[in-house]
């Protein structure tokens, strides 16, 4: 990047490449951020609580473990030189 594009904002950035569309356009470009504004206005920020307990076993986490460890394959050949 040129120093003179590190200062430029991204709204700036935009509206060069949009300030040559016709009136129409721009107008139906404005009525859709302002649709995409609305739509994002509900919050969707996910409690990192509601995450815990999602997996429920009558297992303990040990014997879990070990299944985890015993069903590994190993077909690795190693080549004597």
């Amino acid at each position: 990047m040129t120093p003179s594009t590190q200062n430029i904002s991204i709204a700036d950035y935009y509206f060069s490449f949009l300030q040559n569309l016709n009136s129409d356009s721009k107008l139906d470009l404005i009525s859709k951020l302002s649709q995409s504004l609305k739509e994002k206005n509900h919050n969707t920020t996910i409690s990192i609580q509601s995450l815990f307990g999602a997996y429920k076993s009558e297992e303990t986490a040990d014997e879990i473990i070990a299944k985890i460890r015993d069903s590994r394959v190993f077909n690795r050949n190693i080549e004597s030189l």
